[in-house]
């Protein structure tokens, strides 16, 4: 056993050393790509690499998911190294970016992936009270009177607040693009309206994910458009401009029924998952010992929301103006599926969970 794990090792020690040779390669065509302002992803060469990595799958005795899922890793790696090296040739090209509310969490986030892009950016937020600015930069805890030495001023701040301060950064008339980035936009909505009006330019956009997101990783924005949505992406194409940022445009006034579904029922299912079974009576230890690979995955995910912040979580309930449409529809769903369960009805049942299996997607 010692002799064998020594050889796997110094094999280990081989595919490392490769590794690093790999991403070094990597490197020089993401000097290249960014000389010559190419994609750093090119689905072709990737489609090509994960084929003929699945083709030695059996020679290497493991199965092709398994083969697909290293090299998937490597593609990964390979274009973080591609997207690092290019960030200085591309700053040149960046753009300047305020970020009201930069030291919060997201604004934390929005930060380094702006600034990974190639951007130059500063953060306003009132955390940074008694801090000096730096040179060529600012990090104030006010918001300053002149904003035109931006390009591009985000707003991310808490849900409630983002109609008062988005509000006051449009007050100073930048002749940059503004950025919200609420989760909801209802409470928004007259603010933006009364920018688009007065020729500001203003944009709406709801990033899918939280603070803890991977910067290599798919990146899914909602752009809630006020005007045609393709002109719209292209305003926002520059900034965004990253390997993984996938951008789904939606009108902005069907933005939070949307987001009533994907978010706030959501969000509704892991709270009553966890509020229910703190009425059971049992133990989480039990619960865990026994649980079946269903209650695992569930309570993970219900996990995952029940540790966010609970304001923000109530606002995301509170502030959309279809969460009634979304209730109704739980207690529905609920009342008829325990209808069927109490009845016996097995047909009735099937025809109720193929009903659901088909609006999550499952169109066998």
């Amino acid at each position: 056993m010692s002799r064998l794990r020594e050889e796997i090792a110094d094999v280990d020690r081989a595919l490392l050393e490769l590794l690093r040779r790999r991403l070094d390669l990597a490197a020089d065509v993401g000097r290249l790509k960014a000389e010559a302002a190419l994609p750093v992803v090119v689905r072709d060469v990737e489609d090509r690499i994960l084929t003929r990595a699945r083709g030695h799958a059996q020679a290497c005795g493991v199965s092709e998911d398994v083969m697909a899922a290293i090299f998937q890793a490597i593609i990964r790696s390979s274009v973080e190294r591609q997207h690092r090296v290019g960030v200085e040739l591309r700053a040149r090209r960046g753009l300047r970016v305020l970020v009201v509310g930069g030291a919060g969490a997201m604004g934390t986030w929005l930060r380094s992936f702006l600034e990974v892009i190639g951007h130059h950016v500063d953060i306003v937020d009132p955390a940074l009270a008694g801090l000096p600015s730096t040179e060529g930069s600012i990090a104030a805890a006010g918001l300053p009177a002149d904003l035109s030495r931006w390009d591009v001023v985000f707003v991310s701040v808490p849900l409630g607040l983002t109609p008062a301060v988005l509000g006051d950064v449009l007050a100073r008339r930048p002749p940059g693009l503004v950025v919200e980035i609420a989760s909801i936009k209802d409470h928004v909505l007259p603010v933006l309206t009364r920018a688009r009006s007065e020729g500001l330019r203003v944009a709406a956009l709801h990033p899918m994910f939280g603070p803890g997101k991977s910067l290599y990783e798919p990146m899914t924005f909602v752009l809630a458009c006020l005007d045609e949505p393709t002109e719209e992406r292209a305003r926002l194409e520059p900034l965004l401009r990253h390997p993984y940022t996938h951008v789904v445009a939606v009108p902005l006034a069907h933005h939070d029924r949307l987001m009533g579904w994907l978010l706030g029922l959501a969000h509704l299912t892991g709270m009553l998952f966890g509020a229910a079974l703190s009425r059971s009576g049992l133990a989480p230890e039990e619960l865990r010992a026994c649980a079946s690979t269903t209650f695992t995955r569930q309570a993970a995910t219900a996990l995952s929301v029940l540790s966010e912040d609970p304001d923000l979580y109530l606002d995301i309930q509170r502030l959309n103006p279809h969460r009634g449409d979304v209730y109704a529809a739980a207690r529905q769903a609920l009342a008829d599926l325990t209808a069927r369960v109490e009845a016996g009805d097995r047909e009735g049942f099937r025809e109720a969970l193929t009903a659901a299996r088909r609006a999550v997607g499952d169109e066998g």
